[in-house]
């Protein structure tokens, strides 16, 4: 769908959220539960529930500001994480969790016509079925729907919004008598019936699964990145505090027995309750219902986009849209029809803890995918808004416990039909791939901690997206080696890093015993320092030789080495002819170089990163800026900034800013437009002294390299630096994308 046709602000996914929370279950089921459970047994209910909804709540809110969350809200989050085959088995289970949702709703919408039923009843002696109701109502809305789409539905849902909140403002200005003789004490209250918890929490855990509601709209934002964190989190917060204001007014407004007994009970004590709650009730089940209709369409249609069916007739059509909005028409008819057959059956209480497992089942792995993301440190993992590990990790277990103190044999059966759907899509999908991505960088980090750890006590991994697993080899002692510290930084999060020192001499016993001491040297000498480099000795006749056996060895987390740190001092560099020359060695494989040219001038990092990209070496400039956004991700760092210097012509200055402007914009790095300075070389003034000027007091200086420059220079090309602290040259092998 074109962006021009985004049309949804924050307001439709907070709206859409809240009415789903302030559902049929507040009004219809709070009353029995503070009577069964008493104030702070639905109180507990309410702080579990929220331990499942605020992490999800948070983990969507985060990853969706990590990538564009287009159609299908909760599917598209998961598909893209877990992969499509696991994505759209997932994704099944939560549409027919979604429809089934619209005919639970529209049957708890009948309800507010007790009064309706009863008079039949009474006047006539005839017991009016449920359906003389719901199925007229559920037809009004398909119809809508389909022949409207979103727009109007969103539209509606202003409208019911309102007399929803006239009907809750009425609520708790009503009174009672009981309320004018209540005793009601916090200190005193208790939790009666504590057998029946988990009884009442399956009746009332419903009523929380509405706070994702509003992600099913992602594909009709304008801004998802902003409408869904904001949307989400604010009608989560909302409903929990509206829940724990329901409860107090419920068990200081009216006895137990009237509690337990009158379903309605909220209308005994509202202001004008006879008609207030009633509508109240009414509005909160159709705009559940008008959410849960505009929810399951755009699920089901991006199921069809992704190609979950075996059919291609059936994907074709179901992921059809209307020419002016891509409003979901097919979609939207076989959510009507299914929610339809359920409505004529009048009673979906057997259903409904089916439908709570798959909900939990998708907040559930939403959580996990947020945790195995922090987990995971992806450098390209950078959401504008974050969450904790830790919180994620207690949403995802939380949801699996619940799921099975519910029900333990409705957990088992969600498990198994969800297992089953997941091998007939894979069956019949078997070239799709994707499943590994999120978990391998999982691996990766628990491959690399597990290693330095195993290393302080004395089948191969890869990947597609890039991060950094150096190489050093050196010489020089680690405590007072820049380089070290340098590599250190790297691995601190989004990197890995093997330091290499080198033994001059032939393999032979000897030399074997002095690396075996050496290493254990270096351990102890590291050992009071925060290390997560990968430490070892190498023995090489020479430094080319070692080269050449380093760069064949895997990483240290299993994947393959990418990058090679050099290393010479500045003052003195004797090592750096012997750096040139081995750089063609190292560069005929696929490794990207760095080169560390070590001052005696301390490094202020306090003083920034500055990066010096030419516009004729734009190859190097993506690298440099990767490397400093992931140096920032080591603590020591953390008052540092990146500035970013482009050196250009006059007549490349526009085109220069556009396109510093764009990776502001998409990169969602630490930088901003005040970040980047664009520099105009004038005539007969080199970039050296350009560089050495701004560059003075920097605690790091990047510089790109260009191999033809080193093939025609020499040692010469990182000459009249002298007054400049530490840099670092950089060469990229291939240009890196920043996503």
């Amino acid at each position: 769908m074109a962006s021009s046709t985004k049309k949804f602000g924050t307001a439709p996914v907070f709206l859409t959220a809240i009415s789903t929370i302030l559902g049929a279950i507040l009004f219809l089921r709070f009353g029995f539960a503070v009577g069964t459970l008493g104030f702070w047994g639905v109180i507990l209910i309410i702080l579990l529930g929220h331990l499942v909804t605020i992490p999800t709540a948070l983990a969507i809110s985060e990853i969706a500001t990590n990538k564009r969350v287009e159609g299908g809200g909760e599917y598209f989050i998961i598909s893209r994480s877990f992969g499509l085959n696991i994505g759209a088995t997932i994704g099944l289970a939560l549409f027919f969790s979604q429809a089934i949702s619209v005919a639970f709703y529209v049957i708890a919408f009948t309800e507010s016509f007790e009064f309706f039923f009863n008079h039949i009843l009474d006047q006539y002696g005839f017991v009016l079925p449920r359906q003389a109701i719901s199925l007229p109502v559920m037809i009004g809305l398909a119809v809508l729907i389909i022949k409207k789409g979103a727009n109007l539905g969103v539209k509606a849902l202003y409208v019911v919004a309102a007399v929803l909140l006239v009907s809750l403002v009425m609520f708790f200005l009503g009174n009672t008598e009981f309320a004018e003789t209540s005793t009601f004490s916090f200190t005193k209250a208790g939790i009666r019936n504590p057998k029946e918890f988990f009884i009442v929490f399956a009746i009332i855990f419903p009523a929380f699964t509405g706070m994702t509601a509003g992600v099913g709209l992602s594909g009709d934002l304008k801004k998802p990145s902003r409408s869904i964190p904001l949307g989400t989190i604010m009608a989560t917060f909302s409903g929990m505090i509206i829940y724990f204001l329901v409860v107090y007014k419920l068990v200081t407004s009216a006895p137990v027995e009237d509690l337990l007994q009158h379903q309605l009970i909220m209308g005994k004590i509202a202001l004008g309750g006879a008609i207030v709650v009633p509508l109240g009730l009414a509005a909160s089940t159709i705009s559940s219902a008008l959410g849960s209709v505009m929810v399951a369409p755009r699920t089901l249609q991006a199921l069809a986009l992704d190609k979950a069916f075996p059919s291609k007739r059936i994907n074709k059509w179901l992921a059809t849209g209307t020419a002016a909005d891509n409003e979901p028409q097919n979609a939207s008819l076989v959510t009507s029809i299914i929610a339809l057959i359920f409505v004529s059956l009048g009673d979906v209480n057997a259903v409904a803890s089916i439908i709570s497992m798959f909900f939990m089942v998708t907040y559930g792995a939403l959580c996990l995918i947020s945790f195995l993301n922090h987990f995971g440190a992806s450098p390209s993992y950078r959401p504008t808004f974050r969450s904790r590990w830790y919180i994620s990790l207690v949403g995802f277990l939380v949801s699996i416990w619940v799921m099975f103190k519910i029900s333990t044999p409705y957990a088992l059966l969600s498990i198994g039909v969800m297992t089953l759907i997941y091998l007939y899509i894979n069956h019949y999908h078997k070239n799709r791939k994707g499943f590994a991505s999120i978990f391998a960088n999982s691996l990766f980090q628990l491959n690399r901690n597990l290693r330095v750890s195993l290393q302080k006590k004395r089948k191969r991994l890869t990947q597609n997206e890039w991060r950094p697993s150096a190489i050093c080899i050196s010489k020089e002692p680690v405590g007072t080696n820049k380089t070290f510290q340098l590599l250190n930084w790297i691995s601190y999060k989004y990197g890995f890093g093997t330091y290499l020192y080198l033994i001059e001499d032939y393999y032979s016993k000897n030399s074997v015993q002095l690396a075996e001491s050496k290493l254990n040297e270096i351990i102890d000498e590291v050992s009071e320092i925060e290390n997560y480099v990968f430490l070892d000795t190498i023995i090489s006749p020479s430094y080319t030789s070692a080269i050449a056996q380093a760069i064949q060895i895997p990483g240290v987390a299993g994947m393959e080495n990418n990058m090679i740190i050099f290393e010479y001092n500045k003052e003195n560099p004797k090592d750096l002819p012997r750096v040139v020359e081995n750089f063609a060695l190292v560069n005929s494989g696929n490794f990207d170089i760095c080169i560390l040219a070590n001052s005696a001038k301390m490094m202020d990092m306090r003083n920034g990163i500055h990066i010096w990209i030419n516009s004729f070496d734009t190859e190097n400039a993506n690298l440099m800026i990767l490397l400093s956004f992931i140096l920032l991700g080591h603590p020591d760092l953390k008052k540092t900034h990146i500035e970013i210097f482009v050196i250009c012509r006059e007549e490349d200055i526009a085109a220069t800013k556009k396109e510093m402007k764009n990776l502001v914009l998409s990169g969602r790095l630490p930088i901003t437009e005040k970040n980047i300075k664009i520099i105009l070389q004038k005539e007969g003034i080199s970039s050296r002294t350009i560089i050495t000027k701004k560059s003075v007091n920097a605690g790091l200086t990047l510089i790109g390299l260009r191999e033809e420059m080193l093939k025609h220079e020499k040692e010469e090309l990182f000459k009249g630096y002298d007054e400049l602290g530490t840099l670092l040259f950089v060469h990229s092998k291939n240009q890196k994308a920043i996503e």
